[in-house]
């Protein structure tokens, strides 16, 4: 029969697992670092994997397909289950490729691949943080807890607890969704990676009450203007800062932000604050 399902460009698939935490079918999986439609059997073809994938690898096509089987869908969720509960913990760096093998229904699926885990940790969330002050006493700081004290630079004997300022998850710039709704009236800040290691106050000084997006624009293979372009033009955005170091390489992440801006049409509030290789702020802000 002819009807919609799902396809996905194995270019555009960067293995993030976002779509397959997304199907409640159990249709995708990660193979070799890519999303694969398992079975046409186990799509129903709405495309509740399509919001989820940053890089817009998936699409809905009307092609010949096995019709869609309620009975073997089931029956393929109580194995995933099964897996689940039996496979052994995965180890942090293999999260997005767990090898455990699962047994497929329908002829047209093969008969025995890896588990379709994505990465739990890649689903977009916002971050809620409670008013509070900058910084608290704490006994137990300098054991094994991160700390700040009252400058931008304070060591980790101050005894000041610094909390966290990150507002959503994830925050690298190529996970994360276009139409995730916490861009949605934010305070988006951009920052190079390594601004965080550089500007020991960035938390405070950056990223409190904004939405934070990291990324280098020197080792990351990703054209940041075309998804940053989709951020702007698909929500509104108060104002836009954007975090680089000094050094030349860095220069990338702006040159994103400028074309991004220009294509949205539309007029953002933004400013670049350039951050030295020894830690000072050495422009804007």
């Amino acid at each position: 029969m002819k009807r919609k399902i799902v396809t996905i460009n194995e270019e555009k698939c960067n293995g993030c697992g976002l779509c397959i935490s997304a199907c409640h079918e159990g249709a995708l999986q990660l193979i070799n670092g890519k999303a694969k439609l398992v079975s046409d059997a186990y799509c129903d073809g709405l495309g509740d994997c399509l919001p989820e994938c940053p890089t817009d690898a998936i699409t809905l096509v009307e092609r010949e397909a096995d019709p869609f089987d309620e009975v073997a869908v089931k029956k393929r969720m109580e194995e995933l289950k099964h897996v689940a509960e039996a496979a052994p913990a995965v180890n942090a760096h293999a999260c997005a490729s767990a090898s455990a093998a699962v047994t497929a229904t329908p002829a047209s699926a093969p008969a025995a691949s890896p588990a379709p885990f994505g990465c739990p940790g890649m689903k977009a969330r916002v971050i809620e943080r409670s008013p509070s002050a900058e910084g608290a006493p704490s006994p137990g700081a300098g054991a094994g807890r991160a700390v700040a004290g009252a400058g931008a630079n304070a060591g980790i004997g101050s005894g000041v607890v610094a909390e966290s300022q990150l507002g959503q998850w994830p925050c690298q710039l190529k996970l994360v969704s276009p139409r995730a709704p916490y861009f949605d009236n934010c305070r988006l800040l951009i920052a190079a990676d390594c601004t965080a290691f550089a500007y020991a106050g960035i938390h405070q000084d950056f990223m409190k009450n904004k939405i934070t997006l990291i990324g280098c624009p020197k080792l990351d293979d990703i054209d940041y203007a075309e998804k940053l372009t989709e951020i702007l033009a698909t929500h509104e955005i108060e104002s836009l800062t954007v975090l680089r170091m000094e050094v030349p390489c860095c220069g990338g992440i702006v040159n994103a932000v400028k074309k991004a801006l220009a294509a949205s049409g539309k007029i953002i509030p933004w400013q670049i604050v350039v951050i030295g290789t020894d830690g000072r702020i050495v422009q804007g802000a």
